[in-house]
């Protein structure tokens, strides 16, 4: 019986509620509706009083989760979209990012972020904010790919005494399946090397690893290894193991579904060119979003965010420079 990306973090979730009577679930229509995307589908029936509906407020949820946190308990905050996330900006990077720094006392909440652009979605229902609250120190920002990160990362989120920022992206939510939920994980802030190559690094992270697995797949026709790191983190970033493959292979393109300025694809080439330029046999390239809004048109959604087609005729021209 296979389980979906969604199902590992449902279960995830349910898993927390079980061993620590410090979680509590706390957002939008998350009790008996189960959610927008029914992550908490059926918890509020089996944990009683601990999966609760919040008000139309994010910055009122997300206030309460840390005045929780301060007196012990281990919030997780499910936003309906990661685009209304910006309502309670000032209370997770003036209050949740700070409160440890400021008092020396632990903010530990997890704010599930449902992230990324799907088919008709639109402006408001579609953004990825994953630079943005890395910009914030004190914030740990999660963007699992996999549907075993899904799982081991949500439980690693609540058992940090950090704030977590949990982008989970919308599209995987159904398509992306697993045989089972797994046993261990890799630690909060390392890597993972998806795709061993020798001709060409592609560093990425959530959705777009998928297409960057497809893009290098196509290229084996033309004789190239790609080598494609999931990130898993975003902050944590895990520069080692980036500079470790462009050691091995020289070339080095970056894949993100945000938008282009200020972004994570930004931080890591700057990082490779400032720490390791010399491990370099090209310029180094990235693709992003286009620098417009996310459009609700299928046609246009689709041009907008990179795809595996894209990102292999940006690897040709990577591998011939």
């Amino acid at each position: 019986m296979s389980v979906t990306y969604l199902e590992a973090i449902r279960a995830a979730q349910e898993k927390a509620l079980t061993d620590d009577p410090r979680v509590f679930i706390y957002g939008q229509d998350v009790g008996a509706f189960g959610g927008a995307f029914k992550a908490t589908k059926n918890l509020a029936a089996e944990f009683p009083g601990r999966v609760m509906d919040a008000p139309l407020s994010e910055d009122a949820i997300v206030g309460l989760a840390v005045g929780a946190a301060i007196e012990g308990a281990r919030p997780i905050v499910e936003m309906q979209f990661a685009d209304f996330s910006t309502v309670g900006f000032n209370q997770i990077v003036n209050q949740a990012a700070t409160l440890y720094y400021r008092t020396e006392i632990p903010c530990p909440i997890v704010v599930r972020l449902p992230s990324g652009g799907t088919l008709g979605a639109g402006p408001f229902h579609s953004q990825s904010m994953e630079a943005v609250y890395a910009h914030y120190p004190g914030l740990v920002v999660m963007t699992p790919a996999t549907v075993e990160d899904a799982y081991s990362m949500m439980l690693e989120a609540v058992a940090i005494d950090d704030p977590v920022i949990f982008c989970e992206h919308k599209l995987l939510y159904y398509h992306l399946k697993a045989d089972k939920l797994p046993d261990t994980a890799q630690p909060v802030g390392k890597a993972r090397i998806a795709r061993a190559g020798r001709d060409a690094t592609v560093v990425t992270y959530s959705a777009m690893l998928h297409e960057s697995l497809q893009a290098a797949e196509d290229l084996v026709e033309d004789g190239w290894q790609i080598e494609v790191i999931d990130l898993r983190t975003v902050k944590p970033l895990d520069t080692d193991t980036i500079l470790a493959s462009v050691a091995r292979t020289g070339r080095l393109l970056v894949v993100g579904e945000a938008w282009p300025w200020g972004g994570v694809n930004a931080e890591v080439i700057s990082r490779v060119a400032t720490e390791g330029f010399g491990l370099l046999d090209a310029a180094p390239m990235r693709l992003n979003a286009r620098d417009t809004p996310v459009p609700y048109h299928p046609d246009l959604w689709a041009a907008h965010r990179p795809t595996a087609s894209v990102i292999a005729a940006r690897l040709r021209q990577l591998l011939t420079q």
